[in-house]
C-alpha cells in the first residue's frame, strides 16, 4: 500500500473519531460580547453557538428575574433568524425586550401548559434549523433533558437558552445540580448609572459566569444592554487604572 495513501486514510479516520468525540465543536462558531474582559474568559471567546446555556436571576425576586431575562434577550437580539420563547404562563412583558434590540416581528412566543411542555418545545425548536435562538423558561434542568437539548442545539447550530426561574425558593436548590449546559451565568441587579441631571441612567448588572466548561468562573460588573443587544462596561471600570476587579471572581463567590 502507498505510504502517502495509508497517511491519508489514517488521519481521516482521527478526524472521524474526533468529530465522534466532540472535538470538531473547536470550530464551531460563537457570539462575542463585544467586550474583551468577557469574551477573554470564554474558551472560544464568546458565546458558542449550537449549544445550551443557562441563565438566573440572583435571587426569587422579579427584578433579578427580568435582569436575567433582559440579559437574554440582548443576546437572542444579536443572532440571525426568529427566536422561540417557550413560557408556561403569560406573564413576559414584550415591550421591555424590545428595548434589548429583539424586535416583535422576529420573536415567535409559545405558551406551554407546564414545564415538560416547555422542555419538549425547547428541543423540538432547537431541531429547528430556521432559528437563530430557542429561549425557555424552566425551573428544574435535568442531566438527561439538558443533554437532550445540548445534543439538538449542536445538530441545528441554534443557540439554546434556558432561563431559571423560581416561583417558590425551594426550587432554587436545582440551580446547582450539574447539567449538559456550556455555560452558566447568574444576573443580579445593581444600583443604576448615575446621571448628572435627575432621573434614572442606564441599568447596571452584577454578572456572574458561575460555570463555562473548559473555561474559569469569573464576574464582571456591567452597564445592561443597550437597543442593539450590547453590554458596556462603566465608564469608572473602563478607565480603572488596575484590572485586578475586572473578570475576577470574588472569593467569597
Amino acid at each position: 500500500m502507498d505510504t502517502s495513501v495509508h497517511i491519508a486514510t489514517v488521519a481521516a479516520l482521527r478526524e472521524r473519531i474526533r468529530c465522534l468525540e466532540g472535538g470538531a465543536r473547536h470550530r464551531r462558531a460563537v457570539l462575542p460580547f463585544g467586550i474583551k474582559a468577557i469574551d477573554e474568559r470564554l474558551p472560544e471567546g464568546g458565546l458558542a453557538l449550537g449549544a445550551l446555556h443557562e441563565v438566573a436571576g440572583a435571587g426569587t425576586g422579579a427584578v433579578d428575574g427580568a435582569a436575567s431575562a433582559f440579559f437574554t434577550a440582548g443576546i437572542a437580539a444579536r443572532t440571525r433568524g426568529e427566536v422561540l420563547w417557550c413560557v408556561t404562563r403569560q406573564d413576559l412583558f414584550a415591550p421591555a425586550i424590545t428595548q434589548a434590540g429583539l424586535l416583535p416581528e422576529r420573536v415567535i412566543y409559545l405558551e406551554a401548559g407546564d414545564e415538560p411542555s416547555v422542555l419538549a418545545c425547547f428541543e423540538e425548536g432547537l431541531r429547528h434549523r430556521g432559528l437563530g435562538a430557542v429561549v425557555a423558561e424552566v425551573a428544574r434542568l435535568s442531566m438527561t433533558a439538558s443533554r437532550r437539548l445540548q445534543l439538538a442545539a449542536e445538530g441545528s447550530g441554534a443557540i439554546g437558552i434556558a432561563i431559571r426561574r423560581w416561583r417558590r425558593q425551594t426550587e432554587a436548590v436545582d440551580f446547582g445540580q450539574p447539567t449538559a449546559a456550556v455555560t452558566r451565568w447568574r444576573v443580579s441587579a445593581l444600583p443604576s448609572t448615575p446621571l448628572p441631571a435627575p432621573g434614572v441612567g442606564r441599568a447596571r448588572w452584577q454578572l456572574e459566569l458561575i460555570r463555562c466548561r473548559a473555561g474559569e468562573s469569573a464576574d464582571f460588573e456591567v452597564e445592561a444592554c443597550d437597543a442593539k443587544g450590547r453590554l458596556a462596561l462603566p465608564s469608572n471600570l473602563v478607565h480603572r487604572s488596575g484590572p485586578k476587579e475586572i473578570g475576577q471572581r470574588r472569593a467569597a463567590g
